[in-house]
């Protein structure tokens, strides 16, 4: 096997390169990584020092990826499916690559931070979370207007962020009613397949997204 990912079904960030693999057909194999076994844990931080999902071993080249982003920029150029993730066109890849950001920083990360201080039981101010996530749905619904996926009408490495990203952030903070582009959208990325049965809750997910 070419490719092996090191991963956890829990950490969302792994869904991203999931989907990037999955919906391209990339044949590889899963090392599921339990950071709370020690020799696990050594064995991640052997490949990437700061101990953090998704790895992406290639065999083959001798080479291991960090970083979601770029385990997908990699993939596209050493391990190509049908289509691209990432256009060719220099002004679309730098649309894709916005968008793939914003869908990590600002719709990941203030989930991530809600999350957190849930799990805490911190019950602490949410309020400047909750304003990022409802500025960046108002500028997906904007950006929707141009086309079918969220950089034109492919598929791309942006919306592999977006899958993960949305489906946690609207069980926190739903969708305005007035926001009718993103709910399609989000509606439209079940074609993306998710494979949300990797999430041990899958039966607690919402049919239509199973």
């Amino acid at each position: 096997m070419a490719l092996t990912l090191y991963y956890h079904p829990l950490a969302s960030y792994c869904h991203k390169v999931l989907i990037a693999l999955y919906e391209n057909g990339t044949v590889f194999e899963k090392k599921l990584i339990d950071l709370g076994d020690a020799r696990q844990r050594a064995d991640l931080q052997a490949l990437w020092p700061l101990g953090k999902f998704p790895v992406i071993r290639d065999h083959d080249r001798a080479r291991d990826v960090a970083e979601t982003t770029i385990i997908i920029e990699y993939l596209d150029r050493f391990h190509p499916g049908e289509r691209p993730l990432i256009p060719q066109d220099p002004d679309e890849s730098l649309e894709v690559r916005l968008w793939d950001r914003i869908f990590d920083n600002y719709v990941q990360g203030p989930m991530q931070e809600i999350v957190g201080d849930r799990l805490r039981n911190a019950n602490g101010d949410m309020s400047a979370a909750r304003a990022t996530l409802a500025t960046v749905y108002e500028m997906i619904e904007r950006q929707l207007a141009s086309g079918g996926w969220i950089v034109g009408e492919s598929f791309s490495m942006a919306d592999c962020a977006a899958v993960p990203a949305l489906f946690y952030a609207s069980t926190l903070q739903p969708f305005p009613n007035g926001h009718v582009r993103l709910k399609r959208y989000f509606d439209r990325l079940e074609e993306a397949k998710p494979y949300f049965q990797f999430y041990p809750f899958a039966s607690d997910i919402p049919a239509r997204f199973r």
